[in-house]
């Protein structure tokens, strides 16, 4: 079974997760792009700021990040920091 995959409209609405969860970002001083996602639905995302050396980054990524973007795009595997 080959499924074409939209990835302008996968990325748009993972773009639509990421502006839900910046201002928590941007509040303790950091942020995050995202990078790519790949032929097998992994959103790659790069923590930014203060946020790309905090050391609950491991946690804001599965708990918030992840979470946030697979309610928003079921369609997307897994989230992967870069």
């Amino acid at each position: 079974m080959t499924e074409t995959i939209d990835k302008t409209d996968l990325k748009e609405r993972v773009e639509i997760a990421l502006n839900n969860i910046r201002p928590f970002l941007q509040s303790d001083g950091g942020d995050i792009e995202l990078i790519e996602i790949t032929d097998d639905l992994i959103a790659k995302v790069k923590l930014v700021g203060a946020c790309e050396s905090c050391k609950m980054s491991a946690s804001t990524m599965k708990s918030g990040v992840e979470s946030t973007i697979k309610n928003f795009v079921p369609e997307i595997k897994e989230v992967e920091a870069v």
